[in-house]
C-alpha cells in the first residue's frame, strides 16, 4: 500500500484574545479560504487555552511555544513583534503578513537588511498604500497585496426606528471622550441614539452598525480600517478620519473626510448628514455595493492563491519555529496607546 504524500502546511502564527480581534479574525479567514481551496492551512496559537469561542470551529489550531516547520511548509508571521536579527524559524520558508505598516518597526530599529532572517521573507500587505510604503522602505523584500475581505452577510442594513450615530473610541480614547460630550450636549441631537462601541461582541457590532445612520471613523495609524469597511457594508454614511492607510475606503460614495483632530468640525458633519439622511439614502446603498465589490471573500481568495504559489517558489528547510509571542515584551507597555 502506497502512503499518500504529506501535504505541505501553511501555518499562520497568531494571538487569540478573549474579545474579538479584527487582525486575528483576518488570519482565520485566510485559513478558511485556503482550506476551502485544498490547502493544508492552520492557525498557530502559543497556548491551547488561547482558543476562544469567537474563533470558528472549522479553523484548525496547532498550539505551543514552538512547532516544527517542514522544508515543504510555509510559515506566516505577523508584522509585530518582528525584531531585527531574531529569526523565529531559521531556514524555514517564511512570509510576514503585515496588517499594519505603522507597526513594522514597533519592536525596535531596523538594519539595512531588515529583518535579517534566513532565508529572507516575502511580505504580504492588505492595502495598496501599505504595499507601496513597505516596498519603499524594504526594497530588498518582495511585497504582495492581499486585500482584506468584508463579511457582507453579517454586516448588512437592518430595520430601525430611530437615527443612530456610532463610533469606536479605542484608537483615539481622549478625543473620543470630547466627541462623546459634544454630541450628548448638543440639543440638535435630541432623539438621536448615540452609541459608543466598547468591548462589544462581533454580532453586537454588526447589529448596531446595521441600524446606524452615521458611523464616525476615529481611525489612527491604520493600514486598512476594518470598522469603516464593515460600516460601509452595513449601509452607513461615514464621516471622520481615514487613519492614513485607510484612505482608499474614503473613496466610497457616501464618505466624508474631516480634518484631523477637529472635533467641532466632526460634530457639524455628523449633524449635517443626519439632517440629510433621507436625501442621502441612495448613497448608503451605494456604499454597501462599493465595498463588497472591492473587498469580497472571492477576491481575497484569488489573491491568496497567487501569493501562496509565489511563496512556495522560495527556498525552505526543516526548522523548529518559536512563536512570536516570545518577543511580545519588546513592544513595551505603551504599544497600543494612542492620542
Amino acid at each position: 500500500m502506497t502512503t499518500p504524500p504529506k501535504r505541505p502546511r501553511i501555518v499562520y502564527a497568531g494571538f487569540a484574545t478573549l474579545r474579538h480581534s479584527g487582525g486575528v479574525h483576518v488570519l482565520t479567514q485566510h485559513v478558511q479560504l485556503l482550506r476551502a481551496s485544498g490547502h493544508n492551512a492552520w492557525l498557530w496559537l502559543p497556548d491551547p487555552a488561547d482558543r476562544t469561542d469567537w474563533i470558528d470551529a472549522d479553523v484548525p489550531v496547532v498550539s505551543g511555544a514552538t512547532t516544527p516547520i517542514g522544508s515543504d511548509d510555509l510559515l506566516v508571521l505577523p508584522e509585530t513583534p518582528t525584531i531585527h536579527g531574531r529569526d523565529p524559524a531559521p531556514g524555514a520558508r517564511k512570509v510576514i503578513f503585515n496588517q499594519n505598516h505603522f507597526y513594522t518597526f514597533a519592536a525596535g530599529p531596523a538594519g539595512p537588511d531588515f529583518p535579517d532572517w534566513s532565508p529572507a521573507p516575502a511580505m504580504w500587505a492588505v492595502t495598496a498604500e501599505s504595499r507601496d510604503v513597505l516596498a519603499a522602505v524594504l526594497p530588498h523584500l518582495p511585497v504582495y497585496l492581499v486585500p482584506n475581505p468584508v463579511d457582507g452577510e453579517l454586516f448588512a442594513p437592518r430595520p430601525t426606528d430611530r437615527p443612530r450615530v456610532t463610533w469606536f473610541p479605542r484608537k483615539r480614547p481622549r478625543e473620543a471622550s470630547l466627541l462623546k460630550a459634544l454630541l450628548h450636549n448638543d440639543a440638535r441631537l435630541t432623539g438621536v441614539d448615540l452609541v459608543e462601541l466598547v468591548d462589544t461582541p462581533r454580532s453586537g457590532v454588526a447589529t448596531t452598525l446595521g441600524t446606524t445612520t452615521v458611523f464616525v471613523s476615529l481611525g489612527h495609524s491604520e493600514s486598512f480600517g476594518l470598522p469603516v469597511a464593515e460600516a460601509l457594508a452595513s449601509g452607513c454614511l461615514v464621516a471622520g478620519y481615514d487613519g492614513g492607510g485607510g484612505h482608499e475606503l474614503f473613496e466610497a460614495p457616501g464618505v466624508w473626510r474631516v480634518p484631523e483632530q477637529r472635533p467641532l468640525l466632526l460634530r457639524e458633519q455628523v449633524i449635517d448628514l443626519l439632517a440629510r439622511a433621507t436625501e442621502l439614502a441612495p448613497l448608503r446603498e451605494a456604499n454597501r455595493e462599493w465595498v463588497l465589490d472591492r473587498y469580497s471573500l472571492a477576491r481575497t481568495g484569488e489573491a491568496l492563491e497567487a501569493v501562496v504559489a509565489a511563496a512556495f517558489e522560495r527556498p525552505g528547510a526543516d526548522a523548529v519555529a518559536a512563536h512570536p509571542a516570545a518577543w511580545l515584551g519588546a513592544l513595551g507597555p505603551h504599544f497600543t496607546a494612542y492620542a
